[in-house]
């Protein structure tokens, strides 16, 4: 990647982090519902801490952080470089202030416009590769902001709006217009190849660590739906008891449902007879088109149960979302919410809309090595009791929706734009 697309990059991604921000009060900053989440301050700052920790502490000399305690502060989970100030307990960190955070924001963004301005370091090639990889992880930190702000947002009874500039009448009247019939595609059995080979993706490209090594796996002959589940189609669920009938859930699952006492989706709201669902941009009508967001993996599967069918794996979403072309819409901040599907492709809504359950466990590829050292701890040792997910959702950056983008959760997590499609043996 040329030195000055490199930059421009990183100068664009720290830039739309603070812009995220720009509709947010003071008192936002540094909120925090649950253990889970994290607050928009703290995103803010770790993200920043990431370039300090891995790029600006090993390769520039004499850089010196404004205050040696943010090492702990903000690191998140990497033991390699330290101990951690409690996740649970971000939200109390009301100092750093705002104004100190945006200060080392910029102090780390003049640090690392100047080591990549040094041509001629030893450690070039590191220093690039490093730098890439903290973009990445930067505009995973943004989607992160997204969902985190909305869940403690939801837990204000005020259910405040983070932004007013969708037109919920112009989304009423295309949902209404636009209802997609679903439809499946049948796909042969056979053995196909997965996955990225990592070393060879060129200078353009990236790709997490966890989506390689290129691999092959069978598969047997299988349909997946055209389609994502929508809201209509998840009340019929709802309304056929779903949540108090066992047969469809995991054993997990159904304690799960019994503790929580989870009667619908995360946001589902019913006020006198009006279907409605908190979103980013308030609380808004149920559209019954729109596709159902906000659920677990259990959720997912028990749905897929009563439906008949079962969730994808990773691999079948992969090779059938490899089989037409790539079409994914634009990250656009004004549009918070996934969008009704338009009949055309074979499969639509693959990317850009809500991120899939598939029924894959998330474990490496055949091959797979982490990177030596803390960095290493960035994908691979979560590679346990979590569920993979694909497609991106509304909120992710558009370089981050690809067919072998995996991402990862556990299986009760519901506060991510999550949804399913279904599919079914042949």
């Amino acid at each position: 990647m040329p030195d000055q697309s490199l930059q421009s990059r990183f100068r664009q991604t720290r830039q739309q982090s603070v812009d995220a921000c720009s509709l947010l009060v003071i008192e936002d900053f540094g909120l925090q519902a649950e253990a889970f989440t994290s607050p928009p301050k703290w995103h803010l700052a770790h993200t920043s801490w990431f370039f300090e920790a891995f790029l600006l502490k090993p390769f520039l000399n004499h850089y010196r952080s404004p205050n040696e305690q943010y090492k702990s502060l903000f690191n998140s989970y990497y033991n390699g470089v330290g101990g951690q100030f409690p996740r649970p307990h971000r939200g109390l960190l009301s100092r750093p202030t705002v104004d100190e955070v945006m200060s080392y924001r910029a102090h780390v963004d003049n640090a690392v416009t100047q080591l990549l301005e040094e041509s001629e370091h030893p450690e070039r090639d590191i220093i690039i590769s490093r730098c890439r990889l903290g973009i990445e992880h930067e505009q995973q930190h943004q989607e992160l902001f997204y969902t985190d702000l909305k869940f403690s947002l939801h837990a204000n009874p005020l259910l405040p709006c983070y932004s007013r500039t969708t037109q919920p009448s112009t989304a009423a009247e295309q949902d209404e217009a636009m209802p997609c019939k679903l439809q499946w595609r049948k796909y042969p059995s056979g053995l196909v190849n997965v996955g990225i080979d990592i070393d060879k993706i060129g200078e353009k490209a990236f790709a997490f660590d966890n989506e390689g090594p290129r691999n092959s796996v069978y598969l047997h002959a299988y349909a997946l739906a055209n389609r994502l589940v929508t809201n209509s189609d998840f009340q019929a669920f709802v309304d056929d008891g779903g949540y108090q009938r066992p047969e469809f859930w995991l054993a997990d699952a159904w304690a799960i449902v019994q503790e929580k006492n989870w009667q619908q989706p995360l946001y589902w709201q019913d006020n006198d007879g009006h279907q409605l669902q908190f979103t980013l941009h308030g609380l808004q009508p149920r559209l019954p088109n729109q596709p159902i967001c906000h659920l677990s993996g259990y959720e997912a599967d028990a749905y897929a149960n009563w439906a008949g069918a079962r969730l994808p794996t990773e691999f079948e979403w992969e090779f059938a979302a490899s089989s037409q072309p790539f079409s994914a819409l634009e990250f656009d901040p004004k549009v918070l919410h996934p969008t009704s599907a338009r009949d055309g492709e074979p499969l639509s809504q693959l990317y850009s809309e809500c991120w899939q359950w598939t029924g894959s466990a998330y474990r490496p590829y055949p091959g797979f090595r982490a990177s030596a050292g803390a960095i290493g701890e960035y994908n691979g040792k979560f590679m346990a009791n979590q569920w993979v997910l694909r497609g991106g959702s509304c909120v992710s950056q558009t370089r981050h929706v690809r067919p072998t983008y995996r991402n990862f959760f556990y299986p009760q997590d519901r506060w991510q734009f999550s949804g399913l499609r279904l599919a079914k043996d042949l």
